[in-house]
C-alpha cells in the first residue's frame, strides 16, 4: 500500500486549527516521513530539469525546509525571505495584506544579483499574499523568477490566480478543497 502513496496521503488535516472552521493542512507529517519528504522534493524539482536556476528562495518558515533541500539537490544557493526584523543585515521590505491585517517580509539587499534565475518555494499557496510580496522583493533586486513551486494549493482562496495574473508560472503537487 505505501508504494502507491501520493504526497497528499502524507499530509495530515487538523480540524479547527488555529481557529474554528479552519482545516489546517499539516506538512510536518510529510516532512517526518523519509519516503514522503523525498517524494515531495523530487516532484518539486522535476518540472525544472534542465532549467537554469541560480538560487532557490524559500518563504518563511516551511519554505526554508523545502528550499534548503531543493537548493542542495540543484547545487545552488538558498535565500530566505523572512518576517520583518529576523534578518541581521541590510534588508529591503515589502508589506502585504493578511486576512486580518498586514504583515511585512524582508530579504537581504545583496541576496540576489540582477539577472539571476530564481525558483520560489513554499509549502502552501492560500491567498498568495506572502508569495506575491516575495516576488516583488526578488524583482526589486533584479532577479528573474523561473517559477513558484508549492506542495499544496487551496484553490478556493485564489492565490494561484493572483500569481498567474502576475505572469508567474505556478507548480503545485496537490490541492485541498475548503479553507
Amino acid at each position: 500500500m505505501s508504494r502507491n502513496k501520493t504526497v497528499k496521503d502524507y499530509i495530515r488535516t487538523i480540524v479547527d486549527f488555529p481557529h474554528e472552521g479552519i482545516m489546517f493542512r499539516d506538512v510536518t507529517t510529510l516532512f517526518a516521513d523519509p519516503r514522503g519528504f523525498r517524494m515531495a522534493i523530487d516532484q518539486m524539482l522535476h518540472p525544472y530539469a534542465g532549467e537554469q536556476i541560480d538560487k532557490v528562495v524559500g518563504l518563511e518558515a516551511r519554505g526554508f525546509i523545502l528550499g534548503g533541500a531543493i537548493a542542495h539537490q540543484l547545487s545552488v544557493g538558498f535565500v530566505p525571505i523572512r518576517k520583518k526584523g529576523k534578518l541581521p543585515g541590510t534588508t529591503i521590505s515589502q508589506d502585504y495584506k493578511l486576512e486580518y491585517g498586514e504583515a511585512i517580509v524582508e530579504i537581504h539587499d545583496d541576496a540576489i544579483q540582477p539577472g539571476e534565475k530564481i525558483l520560489v518555494v513554499d509549502d502552501l499557496l492560500a491567498t498568495g499574499g506572502t508569495a506575491a510580496a516575495g516576488i516583488k522583493l526578488i524583482e526589486r533586486l533584479g532577479g528573474e523568477i523561473i517559477s513558484c513551486s508549492f506542495i499544496i494549493d487551496l484553490p478556493e482562496l485564489g492565490g494561484r490566480k493572483m500569481l498567474e495574473d502576475m505572469d508567474m508560472d505556478v507548480h503545485v503537487l496537490c490541492e485541498f478543497e475548503g479553507l
